[in-house]
């Protein structure tokens, strides 16, 4: 025997549907909605986001108005329903209770999916456009969000929100490698706000970070330390964040001048990453190794003025691109390319600098948020009236003539 889902029903109606009209707005069958509210029918899972939508309810309490009225829990402490079995109820309640704790709709097969997909993308970013990442980066936020809607257990739903503010944290990052601050910002609160509810410290410091990059950029330099200060007291001993937020702590201060801080933090940074062990095959953009300590130190040194950048950087275009292959350079060899530049015209060798800054330009391997690091090279050059300025500058200017995204 069935037995009705009378709060179903009311609910339906509390929000001015008759069955005709509900059926219609959650694109089934009336004889489908009526199955529903006598009993004779659970909604299947995919019908069950769009209910609750139409309702105006949560997936939890969609799940409470499908609960049979011959099991519906008692409407408040002081309003209990006299049952002739009560022991009977009581075993029903438990195993009803553990039924809903256990199910999901969202299930580990899709959640292993989603995880692999930003793993993916995560190992693409050093080699692939920004603007071409970010439509794959949409495309999963958005599945996303549409499974928070979703029943799921209290584990999938933690797994949910931990890889939903892993691609937002991505997602953010493209939009900064873009120009794109606004939805930049956007993205790292949402990114922070999962974290907090997943409670996830390594994803919270990495939106500091990531933001201390973004001001950095803009030469909002105290911010931008202040910023990845906070990064690192939010970072679990050991991680990644914890180690990328000292090296941004390091590249601040050596923007700000403060050589002896400077060195200090590139120190502690060759000292956590040691121990760090790299991909196989591929760089992760938010798993540190060894070798992205020297690519960090190459720029900080470069910034501080230190000669010695010239060697770290050089070794990171020996590691990265032996075979001089621009169409496989990561976006460390660009990068190294300009710190190369900024050493070899500290140490008067001119031809070699402008040289080195051509080969980082035209890679192809500058983001929109780094054309600031290629014109301090060309404004080095043209400051020193070198006879190269000319060219530098038409190459430059060829770079920055790009549709926005299209480098």
């Amino acid at each position: 025997m069935t037995s009705r889902r009378r709060r179903l029903a009311e609910r339906r109606k509390a929000c001015g549907f008759n069955q005709e009209e509900f059926a219609e707005a959650v694109g089934v069958d009336r004889s489908t909605v009526q199955r529903w509210e006598s009993g004779k029918n659970d909604p299947q899972p995919c019908q069950r986001p769009r209910i609750a939508k139409v309702l105006a309810i949560t997936a939890a309490e969609l799940d409470a108005l499908l609960v049979p009225d011959a099991y519906a829990p008692p409407a408040s402490r002081n309003s209990w329903v006299a049952v002739d079995s009560a022991d009977s109820d009581d075993e029903f309640d438990a195993l009803e209770l553990a039924r809903r704790v256990s199910a999901s709709d969202v299930g580990r097969e899709t959640l292993d999916r989603l995880e692999f997909a930003f793993d993916d993308l995560a190992a693409k970013y050093p080699v692939s456009p920004p603007q071409d990442l970010l439509q794959r980066v949409r495309k999963h936020s958005a599945y996303v969000a549409r499974l928070m809607d979703a029943r799921m257990t209290l584990a999938d739903q933690r797994r949910l929100y931990v890889v939903g503010g892993w691609f937002q944290l991505l997602g953010a990052t493209l939009h900064i490698d873009l120009h794109q601050n606004d939805a930049a910002t956007a993205r790292l609160q949402t990114a922070a706000t999962l974290a907090q509810h997943a409670e996830h410290r390594e994803i919270e410091a990495w939106c500091y970070e990531t933001d201390a990059w973004r001001v950095l950029t803009d030469g909002e330099y105290k911010r931008a330390l202040e910023l990845s200060l906070i990064a690192q007291n939010l970072a679990p001993s050991g991680t990644s964040a914890a180690i990328q937020a000292t090296a941004q702590e390091g590249r601040v201060r050596a923007r700000l001048g403060e050589g002896q801080e400077t060195y200090s933090a590139i120190e502690r940074v060759h000292l956590m990453s040691a121990g760090m062990v790299p991909r196989k095959e591929t760089e992760h953009h938010y798993q540190y190794d060894p070798s992205k300590a020297l690519a960090y130190t190459a720029t900080t040194l470069a910034w501080v003025g230190d000669p010695a950048a010239e060697g770290y950087a050089r070794q990171v275009i020996a590691e990265l691109a032996p075979a001089d292959d621009v169409e496989k350079w990561p976006r460390r060899v660009a990068s190294a390319n300009i710190d190369l530049a900024l050493a070899l015209l500290g140490s008067g060798r001119l031809d070699e600098a402008c040289d080195a800054a051509q080969r980082a330009i035209l890679s192809g391997r500058i983001v929109p948020s780094n054309h600031w690091r290629a014109l301090e090279v060309v404004k080095v050059v043209e400051n020193r009236q070198l006879p190269e300025a000319s060219e530098l500058r038409e190459v430059y200017q060829g770079l920055k003539a790009l549709p926005e995204g299209a480098n």
